[in-house]
């Protein structure tokens, strides 16, 4: 997948630019990285955090990654306690980054839950309100496909569903981290940041990563609070749609936003990636979707909403998603090849992981001291297969069991069939987040509610679909999440043991934690209100979708099941002819899962991230020493800092403080 040189710095290694001191590093046992007063900051910070998304997830619906406010917080509040024992004469454990990790995957598995629950989207559309907003008299649209939000119905939901996500890849997370080399940009920002906190004095090219990780995190920051007073309220103001290719290339979302998080990624990601992202964004931005444009009214009925899935956007939705299956799918096989392969030649060999190729010795020698440390401790603790498999089967067979009393019209063989493709949705999500650092939990949940909407058809489909997306997305979602936080885990040198747990415990958390604070906002506030300010905009949107499910595929616009054909047969094309050539061609062939992401949301984070990475290829050229040391470290302070103003500015949005200008650019009149 790329080279890692600009992430296998000495602060990524555990903060000593010496192979003897990283050796030396001790590393504590998985049970004392997880801690009581650990526990009691994640739930603080679970609450918190859970707010903030519920708030942004009925506003705007997009959510930011917090993986580095809450690496941040975490450490902040722990520090704040040991600091207030020691006035009161008591004497605190150390605090580890292993502990401050694990405090991060805790956090991150609590608020987590308050997206991928849908309390913005699927749980919404089923509810009175959105039934009654979209139209008694809508096609489709029926009194008897409602199902108001409760307490009690959404907890039990969450605790039959939540945990899933945790055991369908667990066994993978060696092929993801070390063998695939996927770069987890927030998570490796994440790592960055925590090392950059705990890393031991005197090393002197650790000290400077940290010294530029804080600039950079400080410009980037003060960069964010300062586009902050040009946003205006809306969607359409600030530097966020600044038309710096033109107003005819803003139209089709080729523009530069001036985000630090996307720059920063390009500057993370290998060259590759960033690229095959570009090219994504002009295939379909740049021809596809402005040809298809031109179609309306032949294709598909003219006058459509920019969400109907009858029109444009069902064309993007559903390739967007062909190719990801076709890219996930190829590479699924390859590792259930490589994995049949290494258990019928290593069956002698004690010792071994059947999961992957293992390394040859020549291969392994080649490796620093630093990264053989790395892989030693991921490896070490390992999480058994047998209780990876078992513990999904076993979760699956209860939630079988459990949601259609729920639910009466999702059968319990359509939620066992749900369960059978989620662990492929799952390696296909957490692949591309690998890559791009896009979760794109939503996007697989829509494919799901489309398709059993269509299976149960007339009588009950639409709540059925809605139940099935939120099945679906819970674990798509939860194992990106996861392959992200064993990224920070693996790189700050944390056991996967402790992470898991962590993340079970935070799971737990999130199962009570989000729907109350969720509960907060339903009393509080008139939400789904189209002219209040919580307007739910993605409830409307799954409903109509859950509608449109009903009436099935016939349903799609012409040509587009065609089109998704013949991009899902080219993504495992591109691939296949990547694993063929030499690496001297293969590594200029394009990525079709980073090709996919910008088909679905647009071209603006790709120039983000191309800027980013003809960053570091002139860096690379001026001066590679410089580069491989600090490229990381600048990377992670600009993710971090936007990552950090996330905080402020969703306090500011709830406190109901809005910025004093709006800048908006529009064509000068003759």
């Amino acid at each position: 997948m790329g080279s890692e040189a600009d992430m296998t710095g000495p602060l990524l290694a555990g903060g000593s630019g010496a192979a003897p001191a990283a050796e030396a590093e001790v590393v504590p046992p998985w049970r004392e990285q997880l801690t009581v007063r650990g526990i009691v900051v994640s739930a603080i910070l679970g609450v918190l955090f859970c707010l903030i998304t519920h708030k942004l997830n009925l506003t705007v619906g997009i959510i930011p990654s917090l993986n580095v406010a809450a690496g941040l917080l975490g450490y902040f509040l722990v520090r704040t306690w040991t600091a207030a024992l020691e006035r009161f004469g008591i004497v605190s454990k150390p605090f580890t980054k292993q502990e401050n990790t694990v405090i991060q995957t805790c956090v991150v598995a609590c608020y987590g839950l308050a997206f991928s629950g849908g309390f913005g989207s699927y749980m919404l559309a089923m509810d009175q309100k959105t039934y009654e907003l979209i139209g008694t008299d809508y096609p489709g649209n029926r009194a008897v496909d409602v199902k108001n939000p409760s307490l009690s119905w959404m907890i039990g939901f969450m605790f039959v569903v939540s945990f899933l996500g945790l055991f369908s890849l667990v066994a993978l997370r060696k092929v993801m981290v070390i063998d695939y080399k996927l770069t987890y940009p927030s998570g490796t920002a994440t790592a960055m940041l925590i090392n950059s906190f705990h890393t031991t004095s005197g090393a002197e090219l650790a000290e400077k990563q940290v010294s530029c990780l804080g600039k950079y995190l400080s410009i980037s920051f003060i960069w964010n609070c300062f586009k902050w007073f040009f946003s205006g309220v809306g969607d359409s103001c600030g530097f966020d749609n600044f038309p710096s290719l033109g107003l005819a290339a803003f139209k089709n979302t080729f523009y530069f936003d001036f985000s630090p998080t996307y720059i920063g990624c390009g500057l993370i990601c290998p060259h590759i990636v960033n690229c095959s992202t570009l090219l994504g964004a002009i295939i379909s931005w740049g021809f596809l979707w402005p040809y298809i444009s031109t179609k309306a009214g032949e294709w598909y009925p003219a006058g459509l909403g920019s969400n109907d899935f009858k029109g444009l956007y069902g064309y993007k939705v559903f390739i967007s998603v062909s190719v990801i299956l076709g890219d996930g799918i190829y590479n699924l096989i390859k590792i259930i090849y490589a994995t049949i392969k290494e258990i019928m030649n290593a069956r002698s060999k004690q010792g071994r992981l059947p999961l992957v190729r293992a390394q040859d010795d020549d291969e392994s020698s080649e490796l620093s001291s630093e990264e053989k440390l790395l892989n030693d401790v991921f490896v070490k603790d390992s999480i058994p297969p047998w209780l990876a498999g078992s513990g999904y089967v076993g979760l699956a067979a209860i939630s079988t069991a459990t949601v259609p009393m729920m639910f009466p019209q999702l059968k319990w063989y359509l939620v066992l069939s749900a369960y059978v493709v989620a662990p492929l949705l799952a390696f296909c999500n957490s692949y591309g987040t690998g890559l791009t650092d896009w979760n794109l939990a939503s996007t697989y949940g829509k494919i799901g509610l489309f398709i059993f909407a269509s299976w149960v058809g007339q009588h009950g489909g639409v709540i059925a679909g809605l139940a099935a997306c939120g099945v679906m997305m819970s674990i798509v979602s939860t194992a990106a999440d996861l392959m992200q936080d064993f990224k920070t885990g693996y790189l700050t040198l944390s056991s996967p043991r402790s992470m898991f747990v962590s993340q079970l415990i935070g799971t737990a958390l999130g199962c009570v934690i989000a729907p109350l604070t969720f509960w907060l906002y339903w009393t509080a506030f008139d939400i789904g209100n189209p002219d209040g300010m919580f307007k739910a905009p993605y409830a409307v949107i799954f409903r109509e979708m859950a509608i449109l499910g009903v009436e099935g595929f016939s349903a799609l616009p012409q040509h587009c099941l065609a089109i998704c054909s013949f991009f899902f047969f080219a993504a495992i094309a591109i691939n296949l002819l990547r694993d063929v050539t030499p690496d001297s061609v293969s590594k200029f062939i394009p990525l079709p899962m980073a090709m996919a992401v910008p088909f679905y949301i647009g071209a603006y984070f790709a120039i983000d991230m191309f800027v980013g990475t003809v960053i570091l290829f002139v860096w690379e050229k001026i001066n590679r020493k410089e580069s491989e040391d600090f490229a990381g470290a600048v990377a992670s302070g600009l993710i971090c800092g936007d990552g950090i103003w996330s905080v402020p500015s969703a306090i500011l949005s709830i406190m109901r403080i809005d910025p004093p200008m709006c800048m908006y650019f529009k064509p000068s009149l003759a």
